[in-house]
């Protein structure tokens, strides 16, 4: 089992931790655009986050601030939220996705969200992989959805209704 992990509010300082993951080609291939040049980039980004649709958390330890990684959620219309998250690298094989996931769909379920989706880009195993874990559906696949910093790619949605989500709390 997984230690326990809490979500706190991301906040523009956690890009000094995240910065070396985010600025990492290889983790950020799947991401929708290039890996962050400078911490002042990202810090700037993380900042931002009241500005913006979505809203974003730390994923961190108990008896630790420092960030492993983060969830975020991205308001669609009412009762329809996209998820996104990402860990870092030398967090990542422990667990911790998806229980900072299982955490977020906690929350977004209780706060009354009746859908939540993933968009995945296809050659992203281990993400879809967690998605199906954790009960998502493939939906669909959008073809040529997204011009990247890897060219054009497709995109995998993945949905889950609240009525599909038994809480995984304790177990």
């Amino acid at each position: 089992m997984t230690e326990e992990l809490i979500l706190r509010p991301r906040q523009a300082s956690d890009a000094d931790a995240l910065f070396p993951t985010m600025s990492d080609p290889e983790t950020m291939r799947w991401w929708s655009r290039a890996p962050y040049e400078n911490v002042e980039d990202l810090r700037e980004t993380f900042a931002s986050d009241a500005q913006s649709n979505w809203q974003s958390w730390a994923i961190v330890k108990p008896e630790d601030d420092r960030p492993l990684g983060f969830v975020s959620a991205g308001q669609k219309r009412e009762g329809l939220v996209e998820i996104g998250y990402l860990l870092a690298r030398e967090a990542q094989g422990r667990g911790y996705a998806r229980a900072a996931v299982t955490l977020l769909i906690d929350q977004l379920f209780a706060q009354g969200q009746r859908r939540i989706f993933a968009d995945i880009d296809p050659d992203n195993r281990p993400s879809i992989a967690l998605m199906e874990k954790l009960g998502f559906s493939l939906e669909g696949r959008l073809r040529a959805e997204w011009q990247t910093h890897i060219g054009l790619r497709d995109s995998l949605i993945y949905g889950l209704l609240v009525e599909e989500w038994p809480s995984r709390k304790g177990g």
